[in-house]
Order: structure tokens, then sequence, then C-alpha cells
């Protein structure tokens, strides 16, 4: 899925896909497309397509290539939409069921929606996604309102390049919450950036140009010590079943694109409620 916010768009992403038409049929390997395209929806689209013809060429499942276990049942997050502090109190009492929700938000306001989302849903572990709309005027206390609703993890709090406040958050003030960097890191080159203001990453394919780069991403992360999010655009089940390769050792999971799409493809994933099961190779890998 382009990135509208990168200045990404369809008809962009498939002009850059065909460009490397004679490449691919040249036999370009995954480590050269690192180095050739830059990160984004095309090199992601690119590098899994080369994932899925070795597995098709070797006879073996991606996750083998990769090195690591075959995926098992996962549980994701179910995302809410951003609305009114009413209507997503509604949507968490329709979705409280689910163990895990992921609470769009978008700045002033936001306290308000916090705590209508935690009396809908009072038994759900609650994540939320500031979408870098926090700001000076509004951060003490929707941080607050985060902590009051025992809120687990803040993605993107502030803007992308705005964000060094979080440096100076002491855990007195931010208790036993997470902040998770999305729109500020992108691949390994940012993970010194963020090193003192972040306590997670959200590593999406999408972002980090494909698999082969989330995989090296997701391996120094883990080497710094940082908790690992797996996430998504919206997308059919295609774009989740690489990420799930990543799965396996990630604090949250946060693959629910197919969940609010009106028509999956086929094959598709299995959701058992908020549970992603294993797939086959007729999906991918």
């Amino acid at each position: 899925m382009p990135y509208p916010r990168y200045g990404e768009t369809v008809e962009g992403v498939e002009a850059a896909i065909e460009s490397f038409a004679s490449a691919v049929s040249e036999g370009i390997s995954r480590k050269d497309l690192l180095t050739v395209l830059s990160a984004g929806a095309a090199r992601n689209a690119l590098d899994c397509a080369l994932w899925d013809l070795e597995a098709k060429v070797s006879a073996k499942r991606a996750y083998e290539l990769a090195g690591g276990p075959a995926p098992l049942p996962v549980t994701t997050a179910y995302t809410l939409s951003l609305g009114s502090p009413e209507s997503m109190a509604a949507a968490a009492r329709a979705a409280s069921h689910r163990p895990l929700l992921k609470v769009k938000l978008g700045g002033c306001g936001d306290a308000e929606r916090i705590a209508a989302v935690k009396r809908g849903a009072p038994k759900s572990t609650l994540i939320v996604d500031a979408n870098e709309a926090w700001s000076e005027a509004n951060f003490v206390e929707n941080l607050a309102a985060c902590r009051a609703a025992d809120v687990a993890l803040i993605e993107q709090p502030l803007p992308a390049g705005h964000d060094g406040r979080l440096a100076s958050i002491s855990v007195e003030d931010r208790g036993d919450i997470l902040f998770c960097a999305d729109e500020s890191v992108h691949t390994v080159d940012d993970l010194d950036a963020i090193a003192s203001r972040y306590q997670a990453i959200n590593i999406k394919l999408d972002k980090a140009g494909g698999l082969t780069a989330a995989l090296q991403l997701n391996s120094e992360a883990l080497a710094r010590g940082l908790k690992i999010m797996i996430g998504c655009m919206v997308g059919t089940s295609l774009a989740m079943a690489p990420a799930l390769l990543l799965a396996a050792g990630a604090d949250f999971i946060d693959l629910d694109g197919p969940l609010l799409l009106a028509r999956d493809r086929e094959p598709g994933l299995t959701f058992d409620g908020s549970v992603i099961q294993p797939f086959g190779a007729e999906l991918w890998g």
C-alpha cells in the first residue's frame, strides 16, 4: 500500500515496479534490490515477490529460507477508527470480545476518546496510535489519560523529527507505557536517532521496503533491547502473510488489514476472531 504521507501513489508505485522488469527478468537478487531501490511500497512488492519465487524454485517454505520457525497462531490487534468519544465507545463495545484493541487518535479531544474506549471495552488491552497528532499543548493531558486507562503502548505521539521531548519523559511519568516509533523509523539507518526516545518500534513491510529489510531491522532492534510491533497498512492477506514471518518474536502484532476490507483476496488468511491461523503456500511463500 503506497504511503501518501511520503508522496507515494498507486500510479507511482506501479511505475517504479514496472521500471525493474528487465532487472527482475535478468535475475536481480533481494540483496541487490536493497541497494538500487529505496525503501517503500514498490520495493516491498518486489522483495516479497522474490521471496515467493525463491520458495517456489527451491520447494521450501519462505520461513525456512528465512531461517525462522513455522508460523503459529497469533493474536492481532483490532483497529478502532478515529471518531467522536461516543462513536468510539460504541465501536469499543462492539469489539470488547477482542483481547487487543488499537485506538486511532487525533490530538485534541484524545483524553475523552481514550476514556470512552476504556469504558466500552474495560477488559481489552489497549494500544493507541496518535499518528503524530499530539503537541506541547495536549501531550501531558493525553499521556495522563493513557495511564488512567492502562494503555500498554503509544504509537508515534509526536511528529517525526519533532519528537525529541520523548527523551526527557521519565519512567515515573510514563509508567508502564511504551513509546513506539512508527513514522520515525523506516529502516535500520533510523535506529540511532530514536534510541533515547522510544522503547519500541513498529515494523511495517511497506515502510521498510520488504521482508528482507524488515528482518534486518527486527534483528538490530532486538539487539538494542527494543520491543517490537509488527504492523501494516490496510491491505489484503497477501500483504500480511510475509509480515507473519516476524510475528513469533514480536511483542505486539497489528495485522488486521484484511478485517477492515469489504473483500479480501482468495485464498486469504483465516481469522478466528483476532487469532490469525498459519497460512499455506497457496497464499504466499
